[in-house]
């Protein structure tokens, strides 16, 4: 297979950001925080530049420290972040959000780095760093949609085991629908970036089934410790 990857020029990038004007326009014409939305699309474009550099320096560098300075700083970033629907109780939660995001996204890294890849040196930057950006990030968004319905159903006067069960629920739902939705609606991103770099199709899909299952292991038991974890703060606080 052709082993070269087709560069994206200058005007390229900004010709993709077309794609998010009409959707600009809709939020301002229907008043819906228009602004926040645009200042989301720039700083994205901002973070994902910077971090091309930092790619490039850590991957250079090879080193175990700045390896792990990196995981804890994707760590403490996924945790706050993760409690970013809350109104209230954002402190109080955090160190429930970075212990359950810690204990599933560290015991996912291992068992896919060492267990799986089995890497050597174990903390390889080139594999070691995107695979732990996927486990944080779709661990934090399960956290995320968790608190945000625990909070919810608590505010409708439901009881914790029960809200507990709703959120856990609702929190696996956008990672259970991807499960379904791979190989039929979607080829995921890395994936088609894989195959697009040239790597014949089906070392990319054992890949590819590798990421699904430390993304639904990882989200489900990140949820689960979170809302365990959270029962006492929650009766504390008498939200409910």
């Amino acid at each position: 297979m052709n082993q070269s990857v087709l560069d994206i020029s200058t005007i390229g990038l900004l010709m993709a950001l077309v794609l998010v004007l009409p959707v600009l326009v809709i939020l301002y014409v229907w008043r819906l925080q228009a602004g926040k939305a645009l200042y989301a699309v720039f700083r994205m474009v901002a973070q994902l530049l910077l971090v091309g550099y930092v790619l490039i320096f850590l991957f250079e560098q090879e080193s175990a420290w700045v390896v792990g300075l990196v995981i804890f700083v994707m760590i403490t970033a996924s945790s706050w972040i993760a409690l970013n629907t809350l109104e209230s109780h954002r402190r109080q939660l955090f160190f429930n959000a970075l212990i359950s995001i810690s204990v599933a996204g560290l015991f996912s890294l291992v068992l896919v780095s060492q267990g799986i890849l089995q890497l050597e040196p174990w903390y390889e930057p080139r594999y070691v760093i995107p695979i732990a950006g996927m486990i944080f990030a779709n661990a934090m968004n399960t956290v995320s949609i968790a608190v945000e319905r625990l909070y919810s159903e608590l505010k409708r006067d439901a009881n914790y085991q029960e809200a507990k069960k709703i959120a856990f629920q609702a929190s696996m739902i956008p990672v259970t629908n991807s499960l379904f939705a791979v190989g039929l609606v979607s080829l995921p991103g890395m994936m088609t970036g894989q195959i697009l770099s040239g790597v014949e199709p089906l070392v990319a899909v054992r890949y590819q089934i590798v990421v699904m299952c430390m993304i639904f292991g990882s989200a489900g038991i990140a949820s689960a410790i979170f809302l365990v974890m959270s029962k006492k703060i929650f009766q504390i606080a008498n939200v409910n």
